[in-house]
């Protein structure tokens, strides 16, 4: 079949952008209506687009830029990682690759800074203050200003966990960035080997792997350019939004693990308090 329009190669970064990153992996979740502006195509367009021109592709697509603090279940994050590092762009391919798949970048932030961003950015979000007293360390031990950090510790299906429903587990799976080797590759969907999210009742974890099928491309669009079986990819809900080497997919394992076991304390406390 013809390739679609991509992004490029492999790597965190794919040589792009960080606004044509960002674009890849909020695409999906907006695409859905769960977060930012009406206007997903757009997204789609410029993290799959190729671009000639050097200067235009270091800058990104300047509608995304324009968008992207309507995302604010990011935005305040993604300040807070540009001022750590410095960075007068808050769109820098650092800066967003920090806050979607890693980096040590996260542990450059002062865990007040953190605190004082998550109060004054998501004060509304049912119970998160409750977890970030209960769970002091949750700052330091887990993924630090990240969107692993935010779907685990801010975002509210966390506390919604409990018997009789696998509706919170299922949306925390798929919201969080998960990593996954390509199995198959279809038209418009992949068969993607990868480790799900798992809740025993009392605590979450990461179970055996297991394959799932998950979009690749659409129309003419894809993120990822020429996919084959064996590619290790970045997923995000139900697509593939990126291709990952081995350090990338160890360092997106680490802070999956670390803020797993920092949500677990809190799971435990909530369900013996002292």
């Amino acid at each position: 079949m013809s390739q679609p329009a991509s992004s490029g190669e492999a790597g965190p970064h794919q040589g792009r952008s960080g606004a044509a990153m960002f674009a890849r992996f909020a695409f999906p979740p907006n695409d859905l209506g769960h977060c930012g502006p009406p206007g997903s195509e757009q997204l789609l367009a410029s993290g799959a687009a190729v671009r000639a021109d050097a200067a235009g592709d270091a800058a990104g697509d300047p509608e995304v830029r324009a968008r992207v603090p309507q995302f604010d279940g990011a935005w305040p994050y993604l300040q807070l990682l540009a001022a750590t590092a410095g960075l007068g762009d808050v769109l820098a391919a650092e800066v967003v690759s920090a806050y979607w798949l890693g980096g040590e970048l996260l542990d450059a932030v002062d865990p007040v800074a953190l605190r004082a961003t998550v109060k004054r950015g998501f004060r509304g979000q049912p119970g998160v203050a409750e977890r970030l007293a209960d769970t002091p360390d949750a700052l330091t031990a887990g993924a630090g200003a990240s969107h692993g950090f935010h779907v685990f510790v801010v975002y509210p299906w966390v506390g919604l966990l409990g018997p009789g429903s696998d509706v919170p587990r299922s949306v925390l799976d798929s919201c969080r960035v998960r990593w996954g080797t390509v199995e198959s590759v279809g038209d418009e969907k992949a068969r993607v080997v990868s480790r799900p999210l798992t809740w025993d009742g009392t605590s979450l974890g990461l179970g055996a792997e297991r394959a799932e099928t998950c979009r690749w491309t659409r129309g003419r669009h894809a993120f990822v350019r020429e996919l084959k079986p064996g590619h290790q990819v970045a997923l995000h809900w139900d697509w593939i939004c990126d291709r990952l080497d081995d350090p990338s997919v160890a360092e997106l394992t680490d802070r999956t693990q670390r803020q797993l076991t920092s949500t677990n304390a809190w799971l435990a406390q909530r369900s013996h308090p002292t």
